[in-house]
């Protein structure tokens, strides 16, 4: 078991483990009890009533948060001709095609976000083992094997995430940063709830949400009643 720091026992016993709080309640503890000294994100985390191993209960999607993730995204398009121009002109910090793909297989890595233009797409398809496993490969359903490079990257820059439900049903998504404030964090978290409970699958079974938590990066999660998820929708 992990040993934990004095700081971080000291804002656990301030929360009730049992205790299911209000968003409002939850958020105050997080925010009110962030001890590094650097400005942590704050995370949710959701456990949903769907079985990923069945294809059709895979919830997965993408949202640009109204108030952005406070996070800088390097972005890697692999483009060519007028596509690599317009990604550039759209900001992304690194456009190529065999040449980025060969410094890949050499190691480097020093990017956040992976997009392609389909055409492209045979290239980066052989860097699947480097890719994939890191959550970098370009995927049609996530807007992030496109021609239109420039929303992609002007989306990913405004503060796009990309989420998807783990082998257990859990989901982990940042949501912004202790700096945000409450208002902010909460205008994220509730574009974030709606888009998810919109994927809500049609074979899905008995309650889509079945809990949910909130955390700075360093510190504990503090759970939440799913029920005010309705009510902060409204």
């Amino acid at each position: 078991m992990a040993k934990r720091g004095k700081k971080y026992i000291e804002v656990r016993s301030k929360i009730d483990s049992q205790k299911k709080y209000t968003f409002d309640d939850a958020l105050g503890l997080v925010l009110d009890n962030a001890y590094a000294q650097f400005d942590e994100s704050v995370d949710v985390a959701l456990r949903l009533g769907v079985d990923p191993r069945h294809a059709d209960q895979m919830v997965r999607g993408s949202i640009v948060l109204p108030h952005g993730t406070g996070k800088t995204t390097r972005i890697l398009v692999f483009a060519k001709g007028e596509k690599e121009k317009e990604a550039r002109d759209a900001g992304a910090d690194y456009v190529g095609a065999e040449d980025i793909a060969e410094k890949i297989q050499g190691g480097w890595l020093d990017f956040d976000k992976v997009i392609a233009t389909p055409d492209l797409m045979g290239v980066v398809g052989k860097l699947g083992r480097v890719l994939g496993p890191r959550g970098l490969m370009p995927n049609p359903k996530l807007g992030t094997v496109t021609f239109d490079v420039a929303k992609a990257v002007a989306e990913m820059k405004a503060g796009r995430v990309d989420f998807r439900v783990d082998k257990v049903g859990v989901l982990h998504c940042a949501v912004g940063k202790v700096s945000f404030g409450r208002e902010k964090i909460n205008g994220n978290l509730k574009a974030l709830l709606e888009m998810i409970m919109k994927l809500k699958p049609s074979s899905s079974k008995g309650t889509y949400l079945k809990s949910v938590a909130v955390s700075s990066t360093m510190g504990p999660g503090v759970r939440v009643d799913p029920v005010e998820v309705s009510l902060l929708l409204k």
